[in-house]
This record gives structure tokens, sequence and C-alpha cells, in this order.
């Protein structure tokens, strides 16, 4: 991989059609020349899925289309120095028409009742919110190779496409260096007298890097999703679900590492940003913990320090242990200069005492949380403005953080069938008019969100979404704080 060349090329070329610069053509000229159409083509895919994750291939082809046609048309020996701007013009037209074959983006509008290069910046700036599902499933072995055998270049072109669009947070160099990697997985393997057994060893070869794209993937959601302080606690609570028994002082440090982990590689276009940083907090996580819990220790053993980190983020919450009454913080702590810490460690310990707890429920009472200290820290009366809360929050959030622990810890005890079976008969106790209609449907609800919201690495806007249906209207009532 050409790692500074091939990424700044991404940074750059998805908007390049719409600046028109002198520099941006020359620029775009430059790595077009340097890599040669083909490879321009295939990198514009991957920067165009990502921006645009809700398109269809047939839009996004369109685009590329347009893209390396108008770079192997104004980057030609002796072309108009024109015709780049006079291009990327025509393109934002087109953008602009009402059967545009690009990829719809509901604020193209706005930026068409602009002109000039105020409309090519407008443009260039729309993309769509990421898949919170990744929609991509890997075929069978077979299915991928019938595929590539009938036309290799449209398999590769759906491929990245489809690829990039569902794990489009990753970093660019994990998602570019996984990509090549299948690829190339493919086209050894579809042409191989052992198929079965070339597949295999690839794919063992492939491990760490497909773990990484995984996990970067999903961490990099979350950054985007919660900011580097939300972060912070989420990882924190998280270690706090997996290792009840550790204090606060234990976990809070590895949580700020990670969060600063994220902070540097999510958006980084270094090579190895992600991989070196993860596999360095890796290490701090097991040399700080592996010593004082059996299954992070397991986890540590391996030489893999990318497989290690999968293994400790795959834990399921462990039993909490029989600890004392959670210690509430004072007025005169939650509006002092160390507020947000003693907030934090007060949910920490909310965390730990409920293991199975939904991390989006965690991070919906942390949001409320911030807010009541903004709002009553800075009333006339800070003392009864915190109590008014207090009460009200004393009264409705601890049956829920019962009910959803219950719930989570149920899915993760049980087999699916059996976590449905017990959903069932509890939800015929407690509803005993309702027919079997009614009672299946509330099943698969509850079944839905339990498989999608209670492992930790739920996708953090779907799931806040659920939760709030739920927890919604106590953290509108700002009561989500310190009972």
């Amino acid at each position: 991989m050409r790692a500074a060349l091939t990424l700044l090329l991404l940074l750059a070329s998805a908007c390049a059609m719409h600046r028109g610069k002198a520099y941006i053509r020359d620029k775009v000229c430059q790595e077009f020349n340097a890599l040669g159409k083909e490879e321009f083509r295939t990198l514009n895919i991957i920067a165009n899925s990502r921006k645009f994750s809700n398109a269809t291939f047939e839009e996004i082809n369109h685009l590329v289309q347009e893209i390396v046609s108008l770079a192997a048309t104004c980057c030609a020996e002796g072309a108009d120095p024109s015709c780049y701007d006079a291009g990327s013009s025509a393109l934002s037209a087109k953008s602009c028409g009402s059967d545009s074959p690009f990829p719809f983006h509901p604020g193209t509008a706005a930026c068409c009742t602009q002109e000039g290069l105020e409309q090519k910046l407008c443009l260039a700036a729309l993309r769509h919110p990421p898949q919170q599902l990744p929609r991509y499933l890997q075929p069978s072995n077979e299915e991928l190779c019938q595929a590539f055998k009938k036309d290799p270049k449209d398999f590769a072109d759906r491929f990245l496409y489809e690829y990039a669009s569902s794990y489009g947070q990753a970093p660019l160099p994990v998602l570019l260096g996984s990509t090549r990697s299948f690829l190339s997985m493919v086209s050894t393997c579809c042409i191989s007298p052992m198929p079965t057994a070339c597949f295999l060893k690839e794919k063992l070869a492939r491990k760490s890097l497909s773990l990484l794209t995984l996990m970067s993937n999903r961490a990099c959601s979350r950054f985007a999703a919660y900011g580097k302080d939300k972060v912070t606690f989420s990882y924190l609570t998280s270690l706090a679900q997996k290792m009840p028994a550790a204090s606060f002082e234990d976990l809070f440090p590895l949580a700020k590492d990670a969060a600063e982990v994220f902070s540097q590689c999510c958006d980084s276009v270094a090579e190895d940003c992600m991989q070196r940083k993860l596999s360095e907090h890796t290490a701090k996580v097991c040399g700080a913990l592996a010593a004082r819990d059996e299954r992070i220790a397991d986890c540590c053993k391996g030489k893999n320090l990318m497989e290690n980190y999968f293994c400790i983020s795959a834990l399921p919450p462990a039993p909490a242990p029989k600890l004392l009454e959670v210690p509430k913080p004072t007025d005169k702590q939650l509006c002092g200069e160390e507020g947000a810490q003693h907030a934090k460690r007060y949910l920490f310990e909310l965390a730990r005492r409920h293991p199975s707890v939904p991390e989006a429920a965690l991070n919906m009472i942390y949001d409320a949380s911030t807010k009541v200290r903004e709002e009553c820290c800075s009333a006339k009366d800070p003392s009864s403005c915190l109590q008014a809360k207090r009460q009200l929050m004393g009264e409705k959030l601890p049956p829920f953080l019962e009910k959803a622990n219950q719930l989570c810890g149920q899915y993760t005890q049980l087999t699916f069938l059996d976590f449905k079976k017990r959903l069932q008969e509890s939800l015929r106790q407690a509803l005993p008019a309702a027919g079997a209609e009614l009672l299946g449907q509330l099943v698969e609800q509850r079944a839905d969100f339990a498989s999608t919201c209670c492992p930790h690495n739920s996708p953090p806007l779907y799931c806040s979404s659920k939760v709030s249906s739920e927890l919604g209207a106590l953290c509108a009532a700002g009561s989500c704080l310190l009972g």
C-alpha cells in the first residue's frame, strides 16, 4: 500500500470534482498519474462508498465513473488548464439536475441554490450518516468463487462498495488493507486446485486484520457518536461490568487511554496508527488487570495483541460482587471543580452493581446527569434543585436498572431459545389478559432489543433510540442523576 500518497488521494478526491482550484487539479493529476486509472478508480469506490453509505451501487458507480473520466481527460498530457475547473462545474450542475444519477442527499437542494465555488464546496461537504448495523454478510466460499469467476471486475467493485459502506467508520488505512487482503484471498483461492484448504489458510492469516476492521469500526462509530468524554465513560463502565471488583482508580486511567487512542487514530491517515496504538493499549490493560482477573489473564495469554483486545472486548459481564450501598456525592462535590469526575465515579458504581445494564442506558443516564449539573449548579438554590432531582430519581431509576439488568443478564446467561421462553413466561404472568398474538409481538420486540443492544459492542445511536422509549420520559424530566 502506498501509505501517504494513496490516503491523501482519498481525502481529496471525493470533493476534488467540486472545487476546481489549480492546486487541487495538480494534486489529483499527480495521484492519478502515479497510481494509474484502475487503482485511482478502486480507491474512489471505497472513498465514496464510505461517504455515501446509503447510496445504491449504481449511484456510486455513476459518480466514480464521472470522477475517473474527469481525471483521465483533464490529467492527460496537453490538456487545457481550464479543463478540470470546467469539468467539475459540469459535475456540480449534473448533481443539481432532477434526474441526477449520483447518490441522493436531502441537502443537495439547498446546495443547489448557491452558485460557483460555494455550490461546489456545499455539495462536497454532503455525506450520509454511517450505517448503524453493517449490512455486509460474507457469502460462502463457493458463492464467492462463483461470482468472482462470472465477472471478476464487477465482483471486486460490488465487494468494495458493500464492505466500505458497511464498515465506513473504520480508519481509512485499516479499510484499505482489509479490502485488498480479501480480494487477494478470493483471487488466489478461487483458482487454486484446493480452494477449501486455501481459504482456510488465508482466512487464518488475515484474522487479525479482520478483527482490527471490525473493532475499529465499532470503536470509531462510538467516538463519532459520543465524543471523547463520553467514550471515556463508556469504556470505563464496560470495564467495570467485566471486572466489577476493580476500583475506579484501577480502571479510569485505562478508559482515558482508550479514548485517546480513538481520538488519535479514527481519522488518521497514518497506515499503522490504529493497530500500533491499540496494541499498546491492550498491553497496558493486560499489565494492569491480568494478575487480578482470571478471565482477562486468559485473554492476555495470546501473542497477538489484536486478538487479545478482541477477547477482552467480547467478555460477558461478570456477576456483581456484594458491595455496600452506592456512596452518593454531595451537592458541594457535584457543583465543584471536580463535579464531572464525581458524577462519573457515581455512575461507575451503579454500573458495577448492575453489570448487565446495556451501555446505551448508562450513556443516557450520563447525558442526563451532565444536563442536571449544568441546570442545578447554575441555579439560585443548587441544593433545592438537586434535592428535587434526587427524589424523583430515587423513585424511578432503581426499578429501571433492575429491569434492564435482569433482561440483559438473562440474555447473556441463557441460550437464545431459552431466553425467549423465559421472556414469554414472565410476560404471560405480568399480562395475564394479553392474547397470544400480543404476547408474541412483545417477546419478539424484547428479544430483538436484547440481541442487538445487550452486548457491549452494540450500535450506539440505534440502541440509544431503543432505550429512550423506556427511559426517555424519566431523563426528560431531568431526574437521571444521583439517587
